[in-house]
């Protein structure tokens, strides 16, 4: 009974993750292509090759954001950027939404960002339990005004979904920098401490 115990735990440790894997990319790839809706009904691929063939949207959507991305980059298209920004804020309700989204955006995939670029080690959600936390910048606004001395925006991810988490501020002092990657350090969030940096595992099997 140990043998096949042991047999079922390595097969389930490869087909899970293939399995997972393949959904994921079915899902990804079965959203971009209702993108192909926005095409007119002559283009669409379908009825020009007669066949469906998955992937076709992907390839769209990199074509949409390439091109999107030509044009904003030069003189013109910031201006039109900025143009844009300027008509949506004066836009009710529709501009604190986008304003939000915006700047959550321009924080994370702005190169000039600073937000999940140091994995730190944080006391949490009470003293002597530790746990992985990701630095989003510093304490602004009206509630640096309450702060004393030096603190830091940390975001504590949940696991194994690090979608969701906790936005905590916490003491620069309390916080210790670890020397791994962002990606390391959301694999071992991820895998719930299964995966350990360095490419790693942190199991055994008897």
């Amino acid at each position: 009974m140990s043998a096949v115990r042991k047999w079922l735990l390595a097969g389930l440790l490869v087909i899970v993750p293939v399995a997972i894997t393949i959904g994921v990319l079915q899902w990804i790839i079965g959203t971009l292509d209702r993108t192909l809706a926005i095409l007119p009904e002559a283009w669409q691929p379908d009825r020009l090759i007669g066949v469906h063939i998955p992937g076709f949207g992907v390839l769209l959507t990199l074509g949409i954001l390439l091109a999107v991305g030509a044009v904003v980059s030069n003189f013109m298209g910031k201006k039109l950027v900025i143009w844009g920004d300027t008509l949506v804020s004066r836009i009710p309700v529709v501009r604190s939404i986008y304003s939000s989204v915006k700047q959550v955006s321009d924080t994370l995939f702005s190169p000039s960002g600073n937000a999940f670029r140091k994995a730190v080690l944080v006391q949490w959600p009470q003293p002597d339990v530790w746990t992985i936390g990701f630095v989003t910048g510093i304490p602004g606004g009206d509630v640096s005004n309450y702060l004393v001395g030096d603190y830091l925006s940390v975001y504590v991810p949940t696991t194994p979904n690090p979608t969701g988490g906790y936005f905590v501020m916490l003491r620069k002092s309390d916080c210790v920098e670890l020397k791994m990657s962002v990606d390391d350090a959301l694999k071992y969030v991820i895998s719930m401490g299964v995966v350990v940096p360095g490419g790693t595992t942190n199991y055994l099997i008897k």
